[in-house]
């Protein structure tokens, strides 16, 4: 019997080519194994029927919208997931649940070799090797971008040469990531950092610079999860679908930045992730609202260092297995709802209730008859500042 592979199959230029390609490589049998995590796009039976065309002997498809909104993108939005501070984690958080439907099939149909489409400067070699190793520890895997030497101009050349039924040419060179969550563009003049971007690679979002009416949102959560929108009541993915229609729309969610890479190199990424955005705002907008003070100091380094695992492919980790604990602790209280303007772009939060709200107005406001005791604030200042105060007074009297 023939070795058999596992391919994790996109339908685009580098995993159609693969198929073939690991074919005439190895002289192994593939298997195309697709996951709709609400890319949109063509129809998943249209993929599927794309592998078998391009030469795989089977194709798996999965309908994972809902596992991945669910189990992936909710604990990345309680954790306010923001890498560098801009990027929602768009591939990153598909990329497990992709490794969790290959290493099913690759027990299903008795696979021993993972593949993927992946290069060999990128984050997504990482992530799909990794994970596989956690799931299925004596799993190898081969790359034939990287491993056999695939690059985009050869891998344009073959499928050219074989006919193989996909749109990407020497005239369309971007390479696109997109799921539920965002959409991830790159490769092509992008690479030259002082190009701009294009009003034509974009398509979850509209151009914000094009004037129109504001739209008002307000979005219920219950313990850090979106319940309702406007009063109706929506599951994660219809949470995020709605938004990405309404803040894209308003052309939220557009991300232009110089990434650093887990291999160690910069890239130019181009990224929009309208729904994201818009609930990454709102969530983290109520969280200042009901978490304790120094529970949401913590909470952001946590935050940060599981942006990072996940980041750099270690989704299945012990380390953020416990983080995740810590972060359903921390969003127990983020209860209420949130008032946002989306508009221009922006996604602007305008008012915030909740009954878990640690804000006192009686305590805040300035005006006459506050219970706020201003009296003591000398005493804690002295007490607060003290052992500054006193190392200050050790360094000045040396100079």
């Amino acid at each position: 019997m023939k070795e058999r592979v596992v391919l994790a199959y996109s339908g685009g230029l580098d995993t159609s080519v693969a198929i073939g390609w690991i074919k005439e490589e190895t002289g192994a049998e593939v298997i195309a194994v697709a996951a709709d995590v609400g890319q949109g796009g063509e129809d998943m039976d249209v993929i599927r029927e794309r592998a078998l065309a391009c030469g795989a002997i089977e194709a798996e498809v999965a309908d994972a919208k809902d596992e991945f909104a669910e189990e992936y993108c909710l604990p990345a939005l309680k954790a306010n997931a923001l890498y560098m501070d801009r990027y929602p984690l768009v591939s990153a958080l598909s990329r497990p649940v992709i490794v969790k439907h290959l290493a099913v099939a690759a027990k299903k149909h008795g696979a021993t070799i993972l593949a993927h489409g992946c290069t060999g400067k990128g984050n997504d070699q990482v992530r799909f090797e990794v994970g596989i190793a956690n799931l299925i520890p004596d799993m190898r895997c081969i790359a034939p971008v990287r491993d056999y030497a695939m690059t985009r101009d050869k891998a344009i050349e073959f499928a050219e040469r074989n006919n193989l039924p996909i749109e990407q040419n020497k005239k369309n060179p971007y390479s696109i990531d997109a799921n539920v969550w965002g959409r991830a563009i790159e490769t092509g003049f992008l690479e030259d950092i002082w190009n701009g971007p294009i009003e034509d690679i974009y398509a979850y979002t509209s151009d914000p610079s094009v004037p129109r009416e504001p739209d008002e949102v307000v979005i219920a959560f219950d313990k850090g999860v979106p319940v309702s929108i406007d009063g109706r009541a929506v599951t994660m993915l219809q949470a995020i679908q709605e938004l990405n229609t309404r803040a894209g729309a308003q052309g939220v969610g557009r991300i232009d930045m110089v990434e650093d890479r887990l291999v160690g190199i910069k890239s130019r990424e181009v990224y929009e992730a309208p729904g994201a955005v818009a609930l990454l705002a709102a969530r983290e907008e109520l969280s200042n609202v009901t978490v304790e003070r120094e529970l949401a100091r913590f909470g952001r380094g946590v935050s940060q260092r599981w942006t990072e695992l996940v980041y750099d492919g270690l989704w299945f980790s012990p380390l953020k297995r416990a983080l995740d604990g810590f972060l359903d602790g921390l969003n127990s209280t983020v209860t209420g709802e949130v008032r946002m303007t989306l508009h221009a772009g922006r996604a602007v939060v305008t008012g915030r209730r909740s009954d878990s709200s640690l804000y006192d107005f009686d305590l805040a406001t300035y005006d006459t008859g506050d219970t706020y005791d201003q009296t003591k604030a000398k005493g804690f200042i002295d007490i607060f500042g003290m052992s500054s105060a006193i190392a200050a007074r050790r360094d000045l009297a040396g100079l």
